[in-house]
């Protein structure tokens, strides 16, 4: 079995992050077998490095290696590339044509993007992981292949299976062994070892002295987040060979080869919403609604106040930040008066006979008040999990945009274990 480090020199791979030598020793180990393999990473890592690695050191390696972008090829076709078709089987198809999996049989197929494929190819490649049988595209005939499957992607298997985008038996039959490759921006010490391979391999192409860069700018090549990892690197390291004059890279010539160097705050995203989306405005009928249930609970509870006292004036004294509460916020704006609507009869003035029907309505009530604030609290729910979500997480700028303080943000979030 040949080392790491010879691997990557054989397939002239550069750096010694972790990472990267733990994927290139599961490629190696895993080489030898037929076990499927599913390799990820963000776009522009190298990912198709490892099913090459894997080709070359398994017993396929006399074999045919064919490399397909499952992105590039367009919905209608991409049946007849990958399991062929027989003549006349769609328009413009005037000769039978080989698939790539009876062309690479007893070879390596290395699916990128596979996160890209339609659903009725997944379910002709799930059947292909499963006993190596397809049919081509009007043909009733099956065929057999013996390929090694070897697939990249940059996406989020798990999000794609939760929108019904990727097959979830398809994923597992694709990952038996899964190969991470690490983004740029957490191979810090490879990110200079990797510009000056570039440029050396740039100079010897243009014919033209080698650029080196002076110790700030190494600093900010090493702080850049570097969004299209490897690829993106490379390409600044072109443009800086072909285009400077000066082999010696400061810090301000290299950020202008850097967009938005320097700036790695959270980016601004424009929310805003068309005139004929009506979301907008259901919201704000839900925080009416929400406000009207809260006064209503307040105006319940100074009820059963007046009930159990009967004394206007203590409960007013009493609940003077919930009377401010509901009738405004300045004091001369809430009075005593304003308490007279809610004051009842005393307890002896009602006849015996006339209490019962009394007692009746107002446990109706009850009821109906009960069901109103139990749609109500689903309303309240979906709302404050969207003002969340707009700002983050934080509780501040939610419960300014609710129009309820952050202590209350706080309890209803306990409250409903959000």
């Amino acid at each position: 079995m040949e080392s790491i480090q010879a691997i990557k020199q054989r397939f002239e791979i550069i750096g010694n992050d972790p990472g990267l030598n733990r994927a290139i020793e599961k490629a190696i180990q895993v080489a030898p077998t037929d076990i499927s393999v599913l390799v990820t990473g963000e776009s522009g890592v190298g990912k198709e490095s490892i099913p090459k690695i894997i080709h070359q050191l398994s017993h396929r390696k006399h074999g045919k290696y064919i490399a397909v972008n499952c992105g590039a090829i367009p919905e209608g076709t991409i049946d007849s590339e990958l399991f062929g078709h027989e003549k006349g089987a769609f328009t413009g198809a005037t000769q039978t044509r080989n698939g790539y999996f009876e062309v690479a049989d007893g070879g390596t197929i290395f699916l990128d993007e596979v996160g890209e494929l339609p659903l009725t190819t997944q379910v002709r490649l799930l059947r292909v992981l499963e006993n190596g049988e397809f049919i081509k595209v009007g043909s009733s005939k099956v065929q057999k292949t013996n390929v090694r499957i070897v697939a990249a992607t940059n996406v989020n298997m798990f999000e794609a299976i939760k929108k019904d985008k990727f097959r979830e038996d398809l994923y597992y039959r694709l990952s038996t062994v899964e190969i991470h490759l690490p983004p740029l921006r957490e191979r810090k010490d490879d990110i200079h070892l990797l510009f000056r391979k570039f440029a050396s391999d740039f100079a010897l192409k243009y014919k033209m002295p080698t650029v080196k860069l002076i110790d700030d700018a190494v600093n900010m090549l090493l702080k850049y987040r570097w969004n299209g990892n490897i690829r993106q690197l490379r390409n600044v390291a072109e443009q800086i060979s072909v285009l400077e004059q000066n082999r010696t890279i400061s810090p301000d010539t290299l950020r202008s080869y850097l967009p938005d160097a320097g700036s790695n705050l959270p980016a601004v995203v424009n929310q805003t919403k068309s005139e004929s989306d009506f979301s907008n405005e259901r919201e704000i009928l839900y925080k009416v609604l929400f406000d009207m249930k809260s006064d209503l609970n307040d105006l319940k509870k100074l009820t059963m106040e007046l009930m159990k006292s009967g004394n206007t004036s203590e409960v007013a004294k009493d609940n003077e930040s919930l009377i401010q509460k509901i009738y405004g916020e300045n004091e001369n704006e809430a009075t005593i008066e304003d308490l007279e609507v809610l004051s009842i009869p005393e307890k002896h003035e009602p006849q015996p006979i006339e209490q019962e029907p009394q007692e009746d309505k107002y446990h109706f009530a009850e009821d109906v008040e009960e069901e109103e604030t139990l749609s109500l609290q689903d309303k309240e729910l979906e709302l404050i999990k969207k003002s969340l979500e707009r700002h983050n997480g934080k509780r501040k700028l939610a419960a300014q945009e609710l129009g309820i303080s952050e202590r209350t943000l706080y309890r209803k979030i306990k409250q409903y274990d959000l």
